[in-house]
């Protein structure tokens, strides 16, 4: 596995959570959840920029990357309404097409960083040009 690599941190807002929130009352906080898929999608994005940077530094040009799997997605708690996400990637493996890299997400929330999701995402090189987008070598 290759080193950490910080592709994106956001802050979690109120559009993003489930549901929605009623001012005032403690008992509905767990609307100050965020919803999973908005945790997917970034996910998914930071997973591509580390993706394309791990190809980069292997040697090859700027690809094009389609995801074509999440191999495992693990949510270890839940992300709130003010927290500062992190998502870390890794890449777990580089073959001629396609590359996997492991995307960890943490939420910094007051002084706490507390490790959130886990993700293992597959994406191929496609060439951007051509009208089937057939799997296009990454190291050239």
């Amino acid at each position: 596995m290759s080193d950490p690599y910080l592709a994106l941190q956001v802050l979690m807002m109120p559009k993003d959570a489930n549901g929605s929130v009623l001012h005032g009352n403690a008992r509905d906080a767990y609307y100050l959840t965020i919803f999973g898929g908005v945790i997917l999608s970034y996910i998914d994005q930071a997973g591509a920029i580390g993706a394309r940077r791990e190809v980069v530094r292997a040697g090859g040009p700027p690809p094009t990357l389609v995801t074509v799997a999440m191999n495992r997605v693990e949510f270890k708690r839940p992300v709130l309404v003010g927290d500062v996400v992190r998502f870390w990637t890794r890449r777990v493996r580089i073959g001629r097409t396609s590359i996997a890299v492991q995307v960890s997400v943490e939420a910094e929330r007051g002084p706490e960083v507390l490790p959130v999701t886990e993700a293992e995402v597959v994406y191929v090189g496609v060439d951007p040009d051509g009208p089937e987008r057939k799997p296009r070598p990454l190291l050239g």
